[in-house]
């Protein structure tokens, strides 16, 4: 995979500046996601099904309120400001983990930081789509996923380095965290400018009206169905640190599992995603879903560090290939008037499905061991692979 200089000084400036508040912002929350399932299972005595259920929420939260924000940002015409409301809620909430004493102020937390995430995704996606020409918004949506990686590596980075420096003090490790974030907040603020809205504002009424989903399509209803199930096979990035401790790595050391996979996944967004414009995006989909079947047969039958983390690459790799591949998907296919809603729905059906991934598989976990809820994935991402070709043709999917 090869992304060319032209092709990245074709990107809009708006797509680099949201690229960068996306790094800043993951900066944050790695710094403090990349030591919490180690905090809760240690300091807090959580349990691997707790832990399953606080990321489960979590995320499930983060989908539900992309479906009202979506909405508000089609009706209004205003994505930007949406988008930095997000992001300052996310940061609000980064000092609750500095106070936390127990697994339900954690929660607490991590709703409060997700229903940022939810407040921003999915205005952030349909600014993307706006600014973006159709032919390279594969290229777009592969950066600003790659920059923001690339704070997803750095985060886990830097609370290793910080817990060496401060003998491993989590807490101040989280209240640091907070200054990124402030970063991110002001960047989206004086760095990033809305584009004129060519579609008239519409009326405030329910967020979902059947006349209105009716007219996103069969293709875009084929997409979310395979996208949904996709998202059944993959579970929270927590199980990825925890997996390390059975193989032995030191808490201090924890995050260097979810460095390992964010590299992967920072250096092949981006040339993924440019890719995607010029081939059938099924191809770099069955590639994703295969990277994901031998991630998850390596960390479920694997032993030792050369097994665990040749299985976390492959994690990574798998989120290159397929996180921006189905936002330029759902950005092709959605009508211009509504793809706030439509990438709304998108992350709601796929935080559902990753509510009930992270619930099995923190139920697998504490029942049978890690092993079956790596290969209950596995099982899931066949299913899936069996499907794939009722993505649809037309349009940028060729």
């Amino acid at each position: 995979m090869k992304l060319s200089l032209t092709t990245l000084k074709s990107v809009p400036s708006g797509v680099w500046a949201l690229g960068f508040v996306s790094l800043l912002m993951d900066l944050s929350s790695e710094m403090i996601h990349g030591l919490l399932p180690v905090f809760m299972t240690t300091a807090l005595g959580a349990s691997m099904a707790t832990v399953g259920l606080v990321e489960g929420i979590a995320e499930a939260t983060a989908a539900i309120t992309k479906v009202f924000s979506g909405w508000l940002s089609d009706r209004i015409g205003q994505r930007k400001w949406l988008t930095g409301f997000g992001y300052g809620l996310a940061a609000a909430s980064k000092p609750l983990f500095v106070i936390a004493n127990s697994v339900g102020l954690v929660l607490f937390a991590r709703f409060a930081d997700r229903v940022g995430k939810g407040i921003r995704g999915a205005p952030r996606d349909a600014l993307i789509a706006d600014i973006t020409t159709p032919g390279l918004r594969g290229a777009a949506f592969g950066l600003r996923q790659s920059l923001d990686t690339v704070g997803a590596f750095l985060g886990p980075a830097v609370a290793i380095a910080l817990m060496v420096v401060l003998h491993d003090d989590v807490r101040v490790i989280f209240a640091i965290a907070a200054v990124p974030a402030i970063g991110a907040v002001l960047l989206i603020i004086f760095g990033v400018k809305e584009p004129e809205r060519t579609a008239p504002k519409r009326d405030a009424r329910a967020p979902i009206a059947w006349a209105e989903l009716g007219t996103l399509g069969s293709a875009y209803w084929r997409v979310l169905g395979l996208a949904t199930v996709f998202s059944l096979a993959r579970f929270s990035e927590a199980f990825l640190v925890l997996r390390g401790q059975t193989d032995g790595v030191s808490p201090a050391l924890a995050p260097s599992v979810m460095i390992a996979m964010n590299i992967v996944y920072a250096g092949l967004a981006a040339p993924a995603g440019a890719l995607s414009d010029q081939m059938d995006r099924r191809m770099l989909l069955a590639l994703g879903l295969g990277a994901l079947i031998a991630a998850d047969l390596m960390l479920g039958l694997g032993a030792g560090p050369v097994a665990l983390f040749a299985g976390v690459a492959l994690w990574g790799l798998h989120m290159a290939l397929t996180q921006g591949l189905f936002s330029a998907m759902i950005a092709d296919i959605a009508p211009p008037a509504l793809r706030g809603t439509a990438f709304g729905v998108y992350n709601l059906a796929g935080g559902v499905a990753l509510l009930v991934a992270s619930l099995g598989a923190g139920a697998l976990w504490s029942r049978f061991g890690p092993g079956a809820a790596f290969l209950a994935g596995a099982a899931v991402c066949v299913t899936v692979l069996a499907g794939l070709w009722l993505a649809p043709r037309e349009d940028r999917m060729r």
